[in-house]
């Protein structure tokens, strides 16, 4: 068993292995985790017309099943997802966004772009 005050320091680039343990000391601002759902259209002019759908009322699942291109066409959902497991500019989105649900919905307004497309992001849970 390797000695309690060494071994936090895992490579300077290290990927996910260390990094989720070192992630999980810093816990308290946010959480670590997000229960998340979105509506992902590669094109901005697409995805700026679900976003009138949801100002205009429509169910945000609704809408994801529409519009989204991609696995969640299930209404968005992508489940409970781990700080570290989603790009960049998703990941600080989804932590920023307050918890909402399906009837009044609180979604990124503009959409987040990342390397995959434009994202409408909505957030049920947090832990």
């Amino acid at each position: 068993m390797p000695p309690k005050g060494k071994g936090g320091k895992g490579g300077k680039g290290a990927a996910s292995g260390s990094a989720d343990a070192e992630k999980k000391e810093k816990a308290p601002k946010g959480g670590t985790a997000v229960k998340v759902r979105h509506i992902l259209c590669e094109k901005h002019g697409k995805c700026m017309e679900a976003m009138e759908k949801l100002k205009a009322g429509v169910r945000f699942s609704e809408v994801a099943s529409q519009f989204s291109e991609d696995k969640a066409r299930q209404g968005g959902d992508l489940g409970w997802m781990t700080r570290g497991s989603m790009v960049g500019p998703f990941q600080d989105a989804a932590f920023a966004l307050p918890i909402s649900s399906m009837d009044k919905p609180v979604y990124t307004d503009p959409p987040v772009k990342t390397k995959f497309g434009y994202h409408i992001i909505m957030v049920e849970g947090k832990k």
